[in-house]
């Protein structure tokens, strides 16, 4: 039941799932034989156990790393990759086999530079024209490429093929990699999560990573501002926040990433949070202070080593993963620190040093930045300093001394560091996952975001070509929101949307979609029809009109018309998401406006109408299919490489093992021919291995390896039994030598056999005399061999033998005596209450008297 239903809808809903569920039990009933109220409880018992086996997880999707948290039973948790690492890279490599995503793919940076893709979250929804997409193109070691619809596509070698990926594909490739990691610490599968994206995201990029996360096969319950999602973390586990009707707690949040810079203000009260006021400089992060040092370093090597450094990718690279060591080195070190790379270029090894005060005199004028966007988060807030709580701040690179020292005299008050620099957003998102998924019970904590810039409705009139507009979302409005606008039309209509202010977005193009409401008709009357348009922006912060219902007069008693501005109410069930409801008269239609005018009746119908929506930039719903697919060949794809390789590694894992053991273990164990030939079959598929087995099918490895085994195994199992065959006959024999005592002391007459009888005790004696015979046997014929040949028994045998001899004889010796009852005097009652159970308590109708037990009831031990 969309969050857009009616009352009434809702109603009729619920009652039409409750007849269901009625026939569901009332069919299952009678197939099984069994009553409805025991179907219902085996429904309720399968539903309960579909809520255990959800998955809940937050997902921060960053420009360089991503980070992946999950709620478990203990709290929020960020799970590590199947390094140990709990930071996964945003990189894709692409071979000629296959694709490595995340660690395995940073590896590859310098060594398959053309083909290895990261820094691509900044293209989202971007044109290859875009002044932006530009820029970059000429800073990145592969190729940007035009795609047909003109958006920015990147070209790589795939599969021995040029390909060209959407930025959609490649960020599903990601997606994909972070669902594997969280179905591998989960232990179950994931589809629905909680998607970080930054707070200055347009519509057009919010929806291509939409995309992204359908073709990679999951379900995104919400895509959450960066700073909201920290907001989340730092609040709902505060105790201490004002309550409902007190004034509010107001805390900073800044976050400083890789590539950009956010911050915000959220105000707090007991079990909810609201954002106020958001601020940003999208290209201002920790890359920028890396291209400082990058940049120095070129010059100063083409000064002293006479290399430009700018014409060889593989060094710019290396000198790029340097640059970042000594940036995070100089937070901690004020002092001269030392940069080394050797063989840089032409072989050449090259050297340097810097230290944070020349570094920092270096990006002065990226520092000057930091202050922009706290000013203006201030200002659209109306707070003072002193309103301010507290300054949290988050993202890598806030660990820079000089702009948390700016941060801090801006406020005038130490900043506070008491959320996870990296994991923070993820946390939040794992948080807002676990409030929206039905398999967690969660503190109550409603989130009520800020729409980052305003939005604007444009339609035309058909009488006089004039145009319409409403700004319809202003800047920091509540979001989730909706509103219900009214309009007087007597045709088909276009609504325009698109954001008010073109200057504030870092993004070219304002518009956001053309809305197109279709099937409408004049009145019978030929009057223009009301039509009732509801727009939206949902949880994801993506705008729409989400309905459109014409209403139909029919005649009855007379009415007031109000077209007056209604006041905006409250959704129920959910307090953060408001419908405003406003009637606008836009076609010419003169009206009496009065707010007590009385006409004739009419009752009304509503009738809804098809709508439609052409986004920007929007990927078509056949494509979109044709991306899920690609994606699911190319999962099948990696997944054989890896099942090839993984044959490939086993053949030469065993190489090199048995050749080890060869000379070691199991030198006694194999003759001389034997060694011989063996080491001649193991140095041929060694050097096969790098020659014409470099590349062939898994089939092939596995026959390589069944084969070297069919020689290998004999000489392991002789080594396995040689092991553990004295431990197994000493086990034998201890078994025989206990059951011959119990022989030997049934025949001195001992009381403790003495209710067994001779034929059982003959089966016995007869049972451990033939084992006694067969150890015999077997220990003298494998006396008479040498440890290089197979043995004359084996532990398995052993072990047989001895489970055969307990077989037979503990259940005769096992046997207990039978009991024998004996009657209790009537004296001794008092003690057998000690040694027996309690005499049992009775009452007569005159009083409470004993009972004494009858005899022969009460035993004693």
């Amino acid at each position: 039941i969309s969050d857009e239903s009616g009352d009434k809808t809702k109603q009729n809903a619920i009652h039409e799932l409750e007849a269901q569920n009625e026939d569901l039990q009332r069919r299952m009933s009678e197939d099984f034989g069994i009553s409805q109220e025991e179907t219902g409880f085996s429904l309720l018992l399968h539903f309960s156990k579909a809520r255990l086996n959800m998955s809940v997880v937050g997902i921060d999707v960053g420009f360089q790393n991503c980070y992946i948290a999950v709620a478990r039973s203990g709290g929020i948790e960020t799970i590590a990759n199947e390094y140990s690492d709990r930071c996964t890279p945003a990189c894709i490599s692409l071979a000629s086999k296959n694709r490595t995503i995340g660690n395995a793919a940073k590896s590859q940076i310098i060594t398959n530079f053309k083909n290895t893709v990261h820094g691509f979250k900044k293209f989202h929804g971007r044109a290859f024209n875009d002044q932006f997409v530009q820029g970059e193109k000429s800073k990145l070691p592969y190729s940007l490429h035009k795609l047909d619809n003109g958006s920015a596509g990147i070209k790589v070698r795939y599969l021995n093929e040029d390909k060209v990926f959407t930025i959609e594909q490649m960020t599903a490739m990601l997606l994909t990699k972070l669902k594997e990691t969280s179905e591998h610490a989960l232990k179950k599968p994931v589809v629905d999560c909680v998607i970080s994206v930054p707070s200055f995201f347009t519509d057009v990029e919010r929806r291509s990573l939409m995309d992204a996360t359908q073709i990679a096969g999951l379900n995104c319950l919400r895509l959450i501002n960066d700073t909201t999602a920290v907001a989340l973390a730092y609040g709902i586990y505060k105790q201490d926040l004002p309550n409902p009707e007190e004034k509010p707690r107001n805390v900073v949040f800044v976050d400083i990433g890789h590539s950009s810079y956010q911050v915000s203000i959220a105000s707090f009260n007991k079990g909810k949070l609201k954002v106020l006021a958001t601020a940003f400089d999208p290209y201002l992060g920790g890359h920028n202070f890396d291209e400082m040092l990058v940049e120095y370093f070129c010059e100063d090597f083409k000064n002293r080593f006479k290399l430009n450094v700018k014409d060889n990718p593989r060094a710019l690279l290396r000198l790029y993963q340097e640059c970042e060591k000594l940036k995070k080195l100089m937070s901690a070190n004020s002092s001269d620190l030392p940069l080394n790379i050797e063989c840089f270029m032409n072989d050449i090894d090259v050297h340097g040093k810097m230290n944070r005060p020349q570094f920092e005199e270096m990006c002065a004028h990226l520092l000057m930045r930091v202050e922009a966007p706290l000013k203006s988060v201030m200002e659209q807030s109306k707070l003072s300093r002193d309103e301010i709580y507290a300054t949290e701040v988050v993202g890598g690179a806030t660990r820079i001394p000089a702009i948390k020292e700016r941060i801090s005299k801006f406020f005038g008050k130490d900043i506070s560091t008491t959320l996870n620099a990296d994991e923070a957003v993820a946390r939040g998102c794992a948080l807002q996952c676990a409030i929206l998924s039905p398999a967690f019970k969660v503190r109550e904590f409603s989130i009520t975001d800020a729409v980052p810039f305003p939005i604007t409705l444009r339609w035309k009139s058909p009488t006089d070509e004039s145009v319409g507009e409403c700004e319809v979302y202003s800047k920091n409005h509540a979001a989730p929101f909706s509103k219900a606008i009214t309009f007087h039309k007597k045709e088909p209509f276009d609504l325009e949307a698109f954001y008010s202010s073109p200057h504030e977005l870092p993004y070219p193009d304002s518009r956001i979609g053309r809305f197109t409401i279709q099937n409408v008709m004049p009145q019978l009357d030929g009057d223009s029809s009301k039509v009732k348009v509801k727009v939206r922006v949902n949880m994801h912060g993506i705008f729409s009109v989400s309905s459109a219902s014409l209403i139909e007069k029919q005649k009855g008693e007379a009415e007031d018309v109000q077209m007056d501005t209604e006041p905006t109410v409250q959704n129920e069930g959910r307090p953060e998401e408001q419908v405003g409801d406003t009637d606008w008269q836009n076609d010419g239609d003169k009206q009496d406006q009065g707010a007590s005018s009385s006409k004739a009746k009419s009752k009304v119908k509503s009738v809804d109408l098809p709508i439609l929506a052409n986004t920007t930039r929007q990927l078509d719903r056949d494509v979109l299919n044709n991306f899920v697919e690609y994606e699911k060949t190319m999962i099948i794809q990696d997944k054989l490489e890896k099942e090839r390789n993984d044959a490939k590694n086993a053949v030469e894992e065993y190489v090199y093992d048995l050749r080890d053991k060869l000379c070691g273990i199991y030198e006694r164990y194999v003759t001389e021919d034997e060694s011989n030939r063996l080491t001649i079959m193991l140095e041929d598929t060694e050097n096969w291995l790098y020659e014409e087995g470099e590349d062939q099918e898994k089939e092939i490895y596995q026959d390589k390896l069944s084969e070297l085994k069919k020689f290998g195994e004999p000489i392991e199992e002789r080594y396995r039994e040689h092991e553990g065959r004295p431990r197994a006959f000493d086990e034998l024999g201890k078994k025989i030598q206990l059951f011959m005592k119990a022989v030997d002391v049934y025949k001195q007459k001992d009381e403790r056999f003495q209710h067994l009888s001779a034929e059982e005790m003959n089966v016995v004696e007869k049972s451990v005399s033939e084992a006694l015979g067969w150890m015999n046997a077997k220990m003298n014929a494998q006396s008479k061999l040498t440890v290089a040949q197979d043995p004359a028994v084996q532990v398995a045998e052993i072990i047989q033998k001895i489970q055969e001899l307990e077989d037979v004889c503990n259940p005769v010796l096992n046997r207990p005596k039978p009991r024998t009852e004996e009657p209790v005097e009537e004296g001794d009652q008092n003690n057998g209450a000690h040694n027996g159970p309690a005499a049992q308590q009775g009452a007569d109708s005159k009083g409470n008297q004993q009972t004494k037990p009858p005899s022969g009831e009460m035993e004693v031990d």
